[in-house]
């Protein structure tokens, strides 16, 4: 799921360079936003994987800190399929749409 994620992070980029500057004229834009958003899920998966494999191989975590970084992942992973469910939503919606 998280290769998914970022390879899709990145073809959204590349549509962006091939189309235009998909930015604002203030600055950031969709494209960051979510190159943001995708990072920061990632970076919480990444953070619950390793607090996870440290409780279980020392044995030695802080139990409070291992269950908030789960549930951190947790929800990240949540907001992500959310997301990804409202994009096909919307996609589905644009292809019934009469020409």
């Amino acid at each position: 799921m998280v290769a998914t994620i970022a390879n899709a992070a990145a073809a959204y980029a590349n549509a962006g360079r091939i189309g235009g500057s998909g930015s604002a004229a203030g600055g950031g834009g969709f494209e960051d936003m979510l190159k943001q958003a995708a990072g920061d899920a990632v970076d919480a998966l990444k953070t619950g994987e390793a607090q996870s494999l440290k409780a279980v191989t020392t044995g030695k975590a802080d139990l409070t800190a291992v269950t908030e970084a789960v549930n951190n992942a947790e929800i990240a992973l949540q907001a992500v399929i959310a997301v990804r469910d409202k994009v096909i939503a919307a996609y589905q919606d644009i292809s019934k749409l009469a020409i």
